[in-house]
């Protein structure tokens, strides 16, 4: 099974999470765009979905699914979303696409939060891909600054600018031990809107496509 077959295995495995009248978060991301092309099929089913970013928000209006403010929903039963990384402690390094601030918000908001990736995301320990921080414009270079202090080396994400206006560092060979006392402090750099670092809400179901199906951990 090659990759991209994994891709829309796993997408397809998380339908069967959602109820009828459901309004869901839906995430971004080459596995996400399997899920929206699956959604279509089952849209009459759900009232509309929240978008992650401006890309989603407008593949799913492309498939004819309506598409709803957070402000207006309120908290949502169900967030769909794929990761850069994941680990079997439901633990998820995400921001590759630049939506990670959209997406910490939407998981934030949802009672139940289904991660879908192929067994290539499946990791022991976060950090082998690089981290992203979204950041302030005027902060940029003094955020880097601060994260070489803590022994990562940022790299700006020139000619990129997120759906929030704001810039992208990715933050190589960093140790991650401890998923969630890092979230913790990179969030405390003046500058940083957040990391793409998912432990203080990580998934509450991981889907990973494999070559003999798809396996779950909760």
């Amino acid at each position: 099974m090659d990759q991209e077959t994994k891709k829309h295995t796993v997408a397809k495995a998380a339908l069967n999470f959602i109820e009828d009248g459901m309004i869901i978060g839906v995430g971004t991301g080459t596995t996400v765009d399997f899920f929206i092309e699956e959604l279509e099929n089952v849209k009459s089913r759900i009232e509309g979905a929240v978008a992650s970013s401006e890309s989603t928000n407008k593949k799913l209006k492309q498939k004819g699914i309506p598409v709803l403010e957070l402000n207006s929903t309120g908290d949502l039963e169900l967030y769909v979303d794929g990761a850069d990384e994941a680990t079997k402690h439901l633990h998820l390094l995400k921001g590759g696409g630049g939506a990670l601030t959209r997406e910490k918000i939407i998981a934030q908001a949802s009672r139940r939060f289904v991660c879908v990736v192929d067994d290539t995301k499946l990791v022991d320990r976060l950090g082998r891909f690089p981290l992203p921080l979204e950041v302030i414009p005027m902060a940029r270079s003094a955020v880097a600054r601060e994260i070489v202090k803590i022994g990562g080396t940022p790299e700006w994400r020139s000619n990129y600018q997120t759906d929030n206006g704001n810039a992208i560092l990715d933050v190589h060979h960093l140790q991650i031990s401890d998923p969630s006392s890092l979230e913790t402090l990179l969030n405390q750099i003046p500058g940083v809107v957040t990391n793409g670092i998912f432990a203080k809400r990580p998934a509450d179901v991981l889907l990973v496509a494999t070559e003999s199906g798809v396996d779950s951990y909760t």
